[in-house]
């Protein structure tokens, strides 16, 4: 069976959810080969191996921390020439992260590779690996395959479940020369984010939302409540970031962040084109409004008319209650 690359996305070995959920999709057309780069990559092996990886490259230089994304392409390039050279290639997955779609864009030009991004499925297909995508502001779905080279996909988080599948997860140390080309853009320094505890917007199973209905910055803790009763992310629309109310890392939209959970739950949102072609994706999408003429209604799967300073402490509570 033809081999999968696959990109792990990770902090210091501890592996993020979207790659483990590229591992079940890697399962569907090929033998994955997990690819895990930087400090700590060899800690990984354990955690891709009990996920279907049959086997794991590793490399650890200074240049993936001291420069942007292109020495992470070399190497990912060094793992498609080595994996190719070795055997067939079905195709390179990535996370739909800022870098992964990044990363992925420039190995396409590299190998001469076509690329497709936002993938929110991924099947076997007579003629290479079928992506599934949600496009034009999720209007249209499309089924799309790559014509040229070897398939670079980029996949949404939540697009799949993570499924354990005990594989061998052999480790093998990847040799990777960086360019000097590579190194035109460094890093000087790092700020680490603050924690809120809650999880990443984009991994997120719930989002909790909130726009223009929340009327103001001091309104906001009215979502997190619920939020944090759901264990959930804290997302905002444009109107809410753009008047300060929200931080611009939060906002989910078209300029903002896109996202697809399990449960998305909109409180007073319009449901501007902006906004639903960020979250529109989503399993199940909740609305809260008080105008019952909310473009935001047409999409949803409930809907709840009403002031949202009045339903959502009650579902707050609700939520508390039956948690116990």
């Amino acid at each position: 069976m033809a081999e999968v690359l696959v990109y792990v996305d990770h902090v210091d070995g501890s592996v993020r959810k979207p790659t483990l959920e590229l591992l079940t999709l890697a399962r569907r057309i090929g033998d994955p080969v997990a690819v895990s780069l930087g400090n700590g990559a060899a800690d990984t092996a354990a955690t891709l191996a009990e996920h279907g990886a049959v086997k794991v490259l590793t490399a650890d230089a200074a240049e993936f921390a001291d420069y942007l994304v292109a020495p992470k392409v070399d190497a990912l390039q060094a793992a498609v020439e080595s994996v190719s050279a070795a055997g067939s290639l079905a195709a390179v997955l990535l996370p739909s992260s800022a870098e992964g779609k990044e990363i992925g864009a420039r190995l396409a030009i590299r190998i001469g590779s076509g690329i497709i991004t936002d993938a929110v499925d991924l099947e076997a297909g007579d003629e290479g690996p079928v992506a599934t995508q949600s496009v034009f502001a999720a209007s249209y779905t499309t089924k799309s395959r790559i014509t040229k080279g070897t398939p670079v996909i980029t996949v949404k988080p939540n697009s799949a479940p993570v499924e354990p599948a005990a594989a061998a997860g052999a480790v093998e140390e990847l040799a990777v020369t960086v360019a000097d080309s590579s190194k035109g853009t460094k890093v000087v320094s790092r700020t680490p984010r603050e924690s809120t505890g809650r999880p990443d917007l984009t991994e997120a199973a719930i989002v909790v939302s909130g726009g223009r209905g929340v009327n103001g910055a001091e309104n906001f803790p009215v979502i997190e409540a619920l939020a944090d009763s759901l264990g959930a992310a804290v997302g905002a629309s444009r109107a809410a970031v753009d008047a300060g109310w929200y931080p611009h890392t939060n906002q989910v939209g078209q300029t903002g962040k896109s996202v697809s959970p399990q449960l998305y739950i909109a409180a007073g949102i319009s449901g501007a084109i902006q906004h639903r072609a960020g979250m529109q994706t989503s399993k199940t999408i909740v609305a809260i409004n008080k105008d019952e003429e909310a473009p935001i209604f047409e999409l949803v799967d409930y809907g709840v008319v009403g002031d949202l300073f009045n339903v959502v402490p009650a579902l707050t509570d609700e939520v508390k209650t039956r948690k116990g």
